[in-house]
């Protein structure tokens, strides 16, 4: 998954996995930090119960400074 590929998404929303897979990091610790520390991550995340929602636009603009 790269960045060109989230930008060709339909969807308003992505998974941790998906911004892991592009950031390089573990899913968990996305999830865990939204849970935890939203505001060290850098861009807005959703927490809905055990669910973490991302909204897609605000990762683009946050990758591209």
């Amino acid at each position: 998954m790269t960045l060109e590929d989230i930008k060709a998404m339909t969807g308003e929303i992505i998974t941790p996995a998906v911004a892991a897979e592009v950031l390089g990091a573990d899913p968990h610790w996305l999830r865990v930090a939204a849970r935890t520390k939203p505001e060290l991550l850098g861009f807005p995340v959703i927490v809905m119960g055990s669910r973490v929602k991302i909204p897609r636009r605000a990762f683009i603009k946050y990758l591209e400074g």
